[in-house]
């Protein structure tokens, strides 16, 4: 008699909300530290007259402490909007494509922003990745693809899921992976691909057949909207440093240890039900970030190149302008816009959650998993630390005689569990959650939006709408450079 396998469940961490000191954030405290201090000084030199002449500027500090918008103190925006308004002046929010007079250096994808500098390297065996001088990472991209997961069975479903989380053990186990994103996205088809295979496969003189599969191959080609998902892998130059050394130092050392990197991750990855289809070469990464910022140029990359792939010369990559707003990127020929999950399930639940996320119908969008191995003695001391800070708030409440909060206790049940996986041997992952919504115009992204914002409700995700950092926001979640900072 057998027993019926039961697809598996997953429950997510609760997300602290905890601040520095007293539950309040670093710009929070500065501002609170220095209004105590001046309010001191006031009453020593002036007395209490002199603090309430001062008044207006106490309840400024309390209005700015105390008003929250979107979860934030108004204090906690002000250092983004003072960045905003700083580009905003210095003309940092417009960006445009200058091919006469920018320099000519071999590989430079000319993208705008803090990844000016990347460019795309080659190695004498042909593999190809995107070096960031500055931060000093090896990105290698590859193309993957996998069965539909929803039609699995449960055991399947189960089996792959525990695969992925063995493969991102032991990614992490290795030191020198700084960064693994997974990015999954919508894009416009030319129908070339599919043109391609029917001149190739198809006999069009057939009786009836061959005219009606002509109309549906002309007609259905461009209005297709297939899914692309690519594995990024940026391997950290510092931490691999004694590696690249014994390879023979250089890219060429990188690109060595790289490939032994990449080697286990695609092994990895096939246990957990993904096929890589293949590493990227240069102007195929070129590609990639081509249509992320110019959705329209697919159907040219597709029809231009002689493999049916899309292709483009790394010089191009980038885009031909950007405009910056406060909720949104335009670039070329699309609007965008991000949003950070900020709060995944609160409740156990399956592991193809986000299926109404990422099947909506009608709507561009690319999301991506981003994933930041975090070391064993770092994370462990990361637990400490948060078990100090609710054990102390516990008994500064108790102290005062408030009531006991639910939410602490849910807070240390999870940083209890953190720890004891710590101890029994698993690896820490920090993990960030990025969705892009891309439209032709203003009005088709706001439906767009409205539309993924419904979808991700159903599915019990909390979104957040960045504001006053889309540009980095875009870079990080809708380009595969494996890059895990705002």
């Amino acid at each position: 008699m057998s027993s019926e396998v039961l697809p598996l469940t997953v429950k997510f961490p609760h997300r602290s909300r905890r601040g520095i000191l007293l539950g309040l954030s670093l710009p929070q405290l500065a501002l609170v530290s220095s209004a105590l201090a001046l309010l001191l000084v006031t009453v020593v030199t002036s007395g209490l007259m002199g603090a309430v002449v001062l008044a207006p500027l106490w309840i400024t500090t309390a209005v700015l402490v105390g008003v929250r918008r979107e979860g934030r103190s108004l204090i906690d925006w002000a250092p983004l909007v003072a960045r905003y308004a700083q580009r905003r002046r210095s003309g940092q929010t417009v960006w445009r494509a200058r091919p006469v007079s920018r320099p000519r250096v071999e590989g430079l994808l000319h993208l705008p922003g803090t990844t000016a500098s990347l460019r795309v390297v080659t190695s004498a065996s042909g593999a190809a990745a995107v070096h960031d001088p500055h931060r000093q990472t090896l990105t290698a991209v590859a193309k993957v693809s996998s069965r539909a997961f929803a039609l699995l069975d449960p055991a399947t479903q189960n089996a792959n899921v525990a695969a992925w989380g063995r493969a991102l053990a032991g990614i992490a186990r290795t030191g020198h992976v700084a960064t693994v994103q997974v990015l999954e996205r919508t894009v416009p088809d030319s129908g070339d691909s599919l043109a391609r295979h029917w001149a190739e496969h198809g006999n069009p003189q057939a009786p009836v057949a061959g005219q009606i599969y002509s109309a549906l191959v002309e007609s259905a080609g461009p209005a297709a909207a297939p899914h692309e998902a690519y594995l990024a892998i940026a391997l950290d130059l510092k931490a691999a440093k004694r590696l690249v050394s014994q390879a023979g130092g250089g890219l060429d050392g990188a690109f060595t240890v790289m490939a032994q990197t990449t080697a286990s991750v695609a092994q990895a990855a096939r246990g957990a039900g993904l096929t890589v289809t293949g590493w990227l070469g240069p102007r195929e990464i070129a590609a990639v970030l081509r249509t992320a910022y110019d959705p329209a140029s697919t159907a040219r990359l597709q029809q231009w190149s002689s493999t049916g792939r899309a292709e483009a010369d790394p010089a191009a990559a980038g885009p031909v302008a950007q405009v910056e707003e406060t909720d949104r990127v335009i670039t070329d020929s699309a609007r965008h816009t991000t949003y950070w999950i900020e709060n995944w399930p609160r409740t156990e639940t399956h592991a193809g959650f986000l299926h109404n996320i990422m099947f909506s119908t009608g709507v561009r969008r690319t999301f991506s998993l981003i994933y930041a191995p975090q070391g064993i003695d770092s994370a462990l001391r990361d637990v400490q630390r948060r078990k100090a800070a609710i054990i102390a708030d516990a008994s500064e409440r108790r102290r005062r005689g408030q009531v006991e909060s639910e939410a602490d206790n849910v807070e240390y049940a999870d940083v209890k569990t953190r720890e004891k996986q710590l101890i029994s041997g698993h690896a820490d992952v920090a993990l960030t959650g990025l969705l892009t919504v891309s439209a032709d115009t203003d009005a088709h992204l706001d439906a767009a939006c409205a539309q993924i914002e419904t979808a991700a409700a159903g599915a019990q995700v909390d979104l957040r709408r960045l504001i006053y950092q889309q540009t980095d926001a875009f870079t990080a979640g809708a380009l595969p450079l494996a890059r895990n900072t705002l």
